[in-house]
């Protein structure tokens, strides 16, 4: 049973409750970061780090936090993770750190790092809130790894910066698609994720919120 609870913790959030598709949280990063794959995955890595120890801290320190201050203390916690996040970036990997630009910082404001705190670091100890921010993180790395792929392959020609579709530009035979390298690209792309998901998993389409009635026309 225990052993079940942990599976559902960890892949509940890859497709059935997914951060981005089925939740719609953290849209921003999504079309910010994906015009590579570099960055993307950079972008995952930074989100796993800050959402594993925040979770991890904020789960132990959960039965000391006032409840009328709560939100403040996870947010100093959170933006105090991405500083030291943004920090090693710039110092290990500081090409990839300036194309990101200021999307690390705002890792303090992404609705999946401040909810998966306040939904489930709060109310489960520190293993459960672990296992809750990996799976997070593999849901939401998923989507952008997906919308990285087929925007810089289609855009660029190249996946991680190596040629894969030569450009006419180079004397290849692929003429790039500019409009894969532009934010409305990657909601495209993420639509046709949900519409995909959702027709796989018919449970995940919401029930309509009202009924259009039939207007009948009264015959004289």
């Amino acid at each position: 049973m225990e052993g079940s609870k942990f599976k559902q913790v960890l892949y509940d959030p890859v497709f059935d409750n997914n951060p981005i598709t089925l939740q719609i949280l953290g849209i921003c990063s999504a079309l910010a970061v994906t015009t590579r794959m570099d960055t993307a995955l950079t972008m995952c890595v930074a989100v796993l780090a800050v959402l594993v120890l925040s979770n991890a801290s904020i789960s132990l320190i959960r039965n000391h936090i006032p409840t009328n201050v709560r939100i403040i203390i996870h947010m100093t916690i959170i933006a105090s993770l991405v500083i030291v996040v943004d920090e090693v970036l710039k110092a290990y990997a500081y090409d990839i750190s300036k194309r990101m630009s200021v999307f690390v910082g705002l890792i303090i404001t992404n609705c999946i790092v401040l909810g998966r705190a306040e939904a489930f670091a709060m109310k489960y100890g520190v293993g459960m809130s672990i296992l809750d921010a990996i799976g997070n993180t593999l849901g939401y790395s998923v989507i952008l790894i997906v919308v990285a792929f087929f925007r810089e392959l289609f855009g660029s020609g190249s996946l991680f910066g190596v040629t894969i579709l030569p450009l006419t530009t180079d004397g290849g035979w692929y003429k790039a698609n500019g409009l894969m390298l532009l934010a409305p690209s990657a909601f495209f792309i993420i639509g046709l994720f949900i519409w995909a998901l959702r027709a796989w998993k018919p449970d995940q389409v919401e029930k309509p919120e009202y009924e259009i009635k039939v207007h009948q026309v009264e015959t004289i």
